[in-house]
């Protein structure tokens, strides 16, 4: 039988789906029929996604919110729609994009339009983000010329610290007590410790 299926994606853990999810479930698909991903469109090599391919059977339909959902990178984008809609015989609908529906336009005109549309729009998510990263490459290089540091920043040693480190090393005092000493939290002081001997 048949089944209907929808792909949600999202660029980064600390953003949400529920946008996306909530127009998926007006559909009435059912949950387990959902696919997640939160992690970058520039390939396909996502778990969610794969889970979602695998699962994928000729006369299914693939339901996605919008195209940039389904992935960032012009020439991957193109190959997955044809090997799901060619070579798997399913079908894809983008919620955005009423062309983009393979269910509809069977007819060799209706064909060679939604292959119009897809490849621009393939190309448009493509060209957005390449633009995204030039332009995070480009902040990155500014604030660094400002003098900016980025990743976690290097803790100063100071003489609390080697003292407290000096008599943990030399078994006089225990960890939760050199850590004390010190004034640190846990982590700092392992973070310290690390520091301070591949100095």
């Amino acid at each position: 039988m048949c089944k209907t299926v929808a792909y949600l994606r999202v660029s980064s853990k600390d953003q949400n789906l529920d946008r996306q999810l909530d127009r998926i479930k007006e559909l009435g698909i059912e949950d387990k029929y959902i696919y997640t991903d939160k992690e970058s469109g520039k390939d396909f090599d996502r778990i969610g996604y794969q889970y979602m391919k695998k699962g994928l059977e000729k006369g299914d339909l693939l339901i996605i919110k919008s195209l940039d959902r389904f992935g960032r990178n012009y020439e991957d984008i193109m190959a997955e729609w044809n090997d799901i809609t060619k070579n798997i015989g399913a079908d894809i609908k983008v919620l955005d994009m009423e062309l983009l529906d393979t269910t509809k336009h069977k007819d060799i005109l209706g064909t060679f339009i939604s292959d119009l549309v897809l490849q621009v729009l393939s190309f448009v998510a493509h060209t957005e983000r390449e633009n995204i990263q030039q332009r995070r490459n480009e902040g990155i290089k500014s604030a660094k010329m400002r003098g900016v540091k980025f990743g976690r920043p290097t803790i100063n040693i100071d003489d609390s610290f080697v003292k407290a480190y000096t008599k943990w090393k030399n078994r006089e005092i225990k960890a939760v007590e050199a850590m004390e000493l010190a004034g640190m939290t846990k982590a700092t002081f392992y973070r310290k410790v690390k520091e301070y001997e591949h100095r």
